[in-house]
């Protein structure tokens, strides 16, 4: 969720200690119905009382993880009047970092009603600076907010910042992308138009098919099954999501209410021997859109699994698949045909531990889709 940090470029003159009895405080669950309606008024530009369904929404993505505590978990700024003008909405989130456990927090939205909460606001950003924080970051940040991380001792993921795209239906595609704001292109007389084209352009042009490759085959597979496979291919990251039974089940729980992105589905890459060698995990909407949260392979199996990937998921019908970049694939996923990129909204993360921060300058970490706000329907929703 992109922070609104424009009214909150300074701190009040004279203010030393952002964590001083001003009004910062945890969030509490009856912070929700406050929260909520601020949440409106800043990512919806209404001023209205949340509805049901995002009040518990809130509650259930903010206090529902196995690692919450109030001291992990989101912070709101009142003001004088015992009014909170600004808050910062987080999710705790376990990495392995150099083999130490690590709870770091997911930033998903920063909010600052107006000039109001910008004093608030202000402190609260203080709050993320790098000497505080064992792990914090965001994965869709504006350029003012991420402007503020990087002034905060933090840095930008600039391959993790992008999206890329492959059209497999380009026609249909481009209805269903678009009628994200504009709804009446998915109307199914026009994408049964669109779906005709696409069928004559697939004809002149096979390029447009992705290519299996031989030796391989996708199967489906449980979350369970992705957990595990996901496990041992995480191994070759020195920061990489821990993703115990409890937090990956309550993860993959709350990813599955996002419905406008379609089911949660899991799938295995299969090499000749018979050995699972890459697995990927995405949302499918109606045979439109597949949304890729994450792709996992042994290392030097990148090429064929993610060939494979794009080649079973034209099979199974889909228009075009949609995921975040990952350095240790860029190679491989460029490769293909009608394939783009474009930003997705800037990636940021902080540390107060140098080797986290050497880790992510050298690419050496794996975050993102599951592991990040990929899922949210804060993004998507409300």
């Amino acid at each position: 969720m992109k922070a609104d940090l424009r009214d909150a470029q300074s701190a009040p003159a004279g203010e030393t200690d952002p964590c001083r009895a001003a009004g910062i405080r945890a969030m509490e669950r009856a912070d929700v119905p406050t929260i909520g309606k601020l949440f409106n008024k800043i990512f919806r530009q209404t001023d209205r009382e949340a509805g049901e369904d995002l009040k518990r929404y809130l509650e259930t993505v903010f206090f529902g993880s196995p690692h919450y505590t109030p001291e992990c978990g989101s912070v709101v700024h009142e003001n004088g009047a015992g009014d909170i003008d600004s808050a910062i909405l987080s999710v705790p989130i376990e990495f392995l970092v150099h083999g130490r456990p690590t709870v770091a927090r997911l930033l998903c939205a920063f909010m600052a009603d107006g000039k109001a909460g910008a004093a608030g606001a202000a402190r609260l950003a203080r709050m993320m600076r790098a000497a505080r924080q064992d792990m914090c970051f965001s994965d869709s940040s504006s350029p003012v907010s991420a402007d503020h991380w990087v002034a905060g001792g933090g840095i930008v993921l600039p391959i993790q910042s992008l999206e890329w795209r492959r059209a497999f239906r380009p026609f249909v595609a481009g209805a269903f992308l678009a009628s994200r704001r504009v709804p009446r292109l998915r109307s199914r007389i026009l994408i049964g138009a669109l779906a005709l084209a696409d069928r004559a352009l697939r004809w002149r042009a096979p390029s447009t098919k992705p290519s299996s490759v031989p030796g391989f085959e996708t199967r489906p597979a449980s979350l369970n099954e992705f957990r595990q496979c996901a496990g041992l291919m995480l191994e070759r990251f020195s920061v990489r999501p821990a993703w115990s039974i409890d937090e990956f089940d309550w993860l993959a729980g709350v990813a599955s209410l996002n419905r406008n992105l379609g089911a949660l589905h899991c799938r295995k890459v299969i090499c000749e021997s018979g050995r699972t060698v890459g697995a990927f995990l995405f949302f499918g909407n109606e045979k439109g859109i597949a949304n890729v949260l994450n792709v996992l392979c042994e290392e030097g199996r990148e090429f064929a699994v993610t060939a494979e990937m794009f080649a079973s998921l034209d099979r199974e019908g889909y228009a075009a698949a949609v995921g975040m970049a990952q350095p240790f694939l860029m190679n491989a996923i460029s490769r293909q045909r009608r394939l783009s990129f474009r930003h997705r909204g800037y990636f940021c993360i902080v540390t107060r531990h140098a080797d986290l921060m050497d880790a992510a300058a050298r690419n050496d970490i794996y975050i993102g889709g599951l592991a990040s706000e990929s899922w949210s329907r804060l993004l998507t929703d409300f």
